[in-house]
């Protein structure tokens, strides 16, 4: 008898285990357009994910300029994403260390919302924001409405107007 409880509890652990762990995903992808000006500079972009009541918050990617003197030139313009460094940036002492990376270029970009990110994150109603700021260019704030976890597949859209093209988050549970 007992090695009969044994050997069931054994093979419940191991189903347990070996299932695939079933998780919500959710990729953003943000259309960065080029535009015709005399002196082009590729936009500044954070984006985050903060809750209704703006008490959680989870930043997702955050792109500027590494180049310049080992990024440190690039860090100080940080504060260009007024937004987002009122609620995250100022308070970090690496910009959104491990999810951070150089500006992107004029297309679509594709963010696939790391795991990490999600994991814990509690169920109710939450806004992604994207931000982009340009040097000798202007700002632009879009804000997308969601539930986390999502309840079926489904995408919401954004379209900016000036530096960002159309935003697209897609959820599946």
């Amino acid at each position: 008898m007992k090695h009969l409880f044994k050997t069931t509890i054994a093979c419940s652990l191991a189903g347990l285990l070996g299932a695939p762990a079933l998780a919500a995903e959710m990729s953003v992808q943000v259309a960065i357009p080029r535009l015709d000006a005399t002196e082009y500079h590729r936009p500044y972009i954070a984006v985050w994910l903060e809750s209704a009541d703006k008490q959680t918050l989870r930043d997702v990617a955050v792109w500027y300029e590494q180049e310049k003197a080992g990024g440190e030139e690039g860090k100080k313009y940080l504060k260009d994403l007024r937004q987002w460094w009122r609620v995250s940036g100022r308070s970090q002492g690496t910009p959104a260390d491990g999810i951070s990376g150089a500006t992107r270029a004029a297309g679509v970009q594709t963010i696939r919302v790391d795991d990490k990110i999600l994991a814990g994150l509690p169920a109710g109603k939450y806004e992604l924001a994207v931000e982009a700021a340009r040097e000798k260019g202007g700002r632009e704030l879009l804000r997308l409405p969601l539930a986390w976890p999502p309840a079926k597949t489904e995408t919401v859209t954004a379209q900016g107007q000036h530096e960002l093209g159309a935003v697209n988050v897609k959820l599946a549970p």
